[in-house]
């Protein structure tokens, strides 16, 4: 049997991983990452790559200053009978301390948030900004060689390929007809564009969660971290009681200070989400194909307990099915477009069923809740000409791209009344005209009684400041009307293995498997199956790889 031995051992390279590999490589440890997939990322690599990190050095310089327990009585006004308070509070002491860290440290270099609040901002504890963070964008000529290793960047959430930050970027792009300052940005953005399409065939100016990635990547590969790709894990190795490495086939790796999970949870687990998810077969997840549960699975096989009592067992978001002209059906969450002015969804019924621009989490909980026993799980997303062309609908861009392509393929629902659209999507009719017409009369005023779209921070940020007096809300009337059919979705999983504030697997008894440590979505949620604010996944991912970075360093230090 060949064999070979580091000091730790990482599986899965998402930003939980590689913040573990990272963290320990700087600490001296010599670090071997393994993953199942064929490139470096994960499901991070396509996410939008917002970190929550309440208390963090930017929001510190912008003279916002929130005490750990403001940010503990938030967590535990949303959480409720869910409240983890030795890793609630873990979070809450590290999460600041590991943006110091890498932004000290590493190449991985943030920029803080423009102003995001809380999503629920009637709660007490709530942030009205400065506790998000982001990767800076990241130029991935610097990554040389190892470029080509970068997972690529989703079709469905890039402009062909081009990737667009949220904040300023997004304005300018959704703005380019309307602003000069916009016009000569995306003119800029697009000419590096095709310069890198040119030479690299993809774009270099790395955004978001893709940015995050190549920064960690970067960092590792500075630090000396190892890498394995397309490699299974088949087994753990056991020594009197602790786990000292793994086995990939007949090859065992040994590690001196343990194995850390971080294979992404278990959202193409088909057995375990048949046991947990709402409608299991009606659910479209927008995570990495690979990522298949396998560390549950490897927990398991040593005394693992698999913590499934959360309150969700993921990360829900509406999503649409994206039908390519090559056959494959893509998946586009809908994050942005719920919050504008001018957009309701409704069931088969024609009636509303959420406040469609709170959290996209809230928006799925909402609906799931509420579907008949003969319902299928989906919603229409409805509204005018005027917001189609402002804002975009779904994978559908706003002027001047052209949508009639996503028309012809039955994308883009197209009518020009209503009972003709609702018609065509399989919508009560007159419930339809009913509900519009209610909504527009409220509308018009800035208000929506029924469900009381704008009335938070969150809300107010996700709409449109020049739409006056209620960002969030405006009148449905200029025909064409359109439709977009979304279902369940979700970024990740929130059901995982039980963990400790250091991230040490627990058996059902409460002890722990020495040796053994699980983070990002192999680990269950910290916030109990929650989604407090944008962020909460990767925040925690980088988070608790830190910890677990450090806590491995001190275990070689004693």
């Amino acid at each position: 049997m060949n064999s070979s031995s580091y000091d730790l051992i990482v599986l899965g390279s998402g930003a939980a991983g590689l913040s573990s590999a990272v963290t320990a490589a700087k600490n001296g440890l010599r670090v071997l990452v393994i993953e199942k997939d064929k490139d470096i990322g994960g499901t991070t690599a396509w996410s939008g790559g917002w970190i929550w990190s309440p208390r963090n050095l930017f929001a510190t310089a912008r003279g916002i200053h929130h005490e750990p327990s403001e940010v503990r009585e938030y967590l535990k006004n949303v959480t409720g009978p869910f409240f983890n308070e030795k890793r609630v509070d873990a979070f809450i002491e590290n999460a600041p301390k590991m943006i110091d860290f890498f932004h000290n440290n590493t190449s991985l270099q943030f920029q803080g948030d423009p102003g995001i609040p809380d999503t629920y901002g009637h709660q007490p504890g709530a942030g009205m900004g400065g506790r998000s963070a982001i990767a800076e964008p990241f130029d991935a000529k610097l990554l040389g060689k190892h470029f080509s290793k970068l997972k690529k960047p989703l079709d469905e959430t890039t402009f062909y390929g081009l990737m667009i930050q949220s904040g300023p970027d997004l304005k300018a792009f959704m703005s380019v007809t309307r602003s000069f300052k916009s016009l000569v940005h995306v003119g800029l953005r697009m000419t590096r564009f095709l310069f890198d399409l040119l030479r690299f065939k993809r774009s270099t100016d790395l955004r978001n969660g893709n940015a995050l990635i190549g920064r960690l990547f970067k960092s590792a590969i500075d630090l000396g971290v190892e890498f394995k790709l397309e490699t299974q894990v088949t087994s753990l190795i056991e020594q009197s009681g602790k786990v000292v490495g793994v086995k990939i086939g007949s090859e065992e790796i040994l590690s001196a200070c343990g194995v850390v999970l971080a294979s992404g949870g278990y959202p193409h687990d088909k057995d375990r989400r048949e046991k947990l998810f709402v409608r299991n077969s009606e659910h479209a997840t927008l995570a990495t194909p690979l990522a298949t549960g396998d560390g549950a699975a490897l927990a398991e096989s040593v005394g693992g307990h698999f913590k499934s009592d959360t309150a969700a067992p993921a990360a829900y978001c509406p999503v649409s099915l994206v039908p390519w002209q090559s056959g494959r059906i893509g998946v586009f969450p809908h994050i942005i477009d719920r919050g504008k002015p001018g957009l309701i969804a409704v069931r088969r019924n024609g009636k509303r069923f959420c406040n469609e621009g709170l959290g996209y989490h809230d928006f799925v909980t909402d609906l799931q809740a509420q579907l008949d026993a003969d319902e299928p799980a989906k919603a229409w997303m409805i509204c005018d000409h005027r917001f189609l062309r402002r804002y975009g609908l779904g994978i559908v861009r706003p002027t001047p791209v052209p949508y009639s392509a996503w028309v012809k393929s039955g994308y883009l629902k197209e009518a020009n009344s209503l009972e003709e659209l609702a018609s065509q999507c399989g919508i009560d009719s007159a419930a339809l005209v009913e509900t519009v017409e209610s909504f527009n009369d409220s509308a018009a005023k800035g208000e929506d009684p029924e469900f009381g779209r704008g009335t938070t921070p969150y809300m107010r940020l996700q709409g449109d400041a020049e739409i006056q007096p209620n960002p969030c809300v405006a009148p449905i009337v200029k025909a064409p009307f359109f439709a977009i059919e979304v279902v369940p979705g979700s970024f990740g999983t929130f059901a995982g293995i039980d963990v400790n504030e250091h991230c040490q697997v627990l058996k059902s008894d409460g002890s722990t498997v020495d040796g053994l440590y699980a983070v990002g979505t192999d680990a269950a949620s910290v916030f109990g199956g929650f989604y407090p604010a944008g962020g909460i996944a990767i925040g925690p991912a980088l988070t608790f790889g830190y910890v677990v970075g450090n806590h491995v360093s001190g275990l070689t230090n004693e």
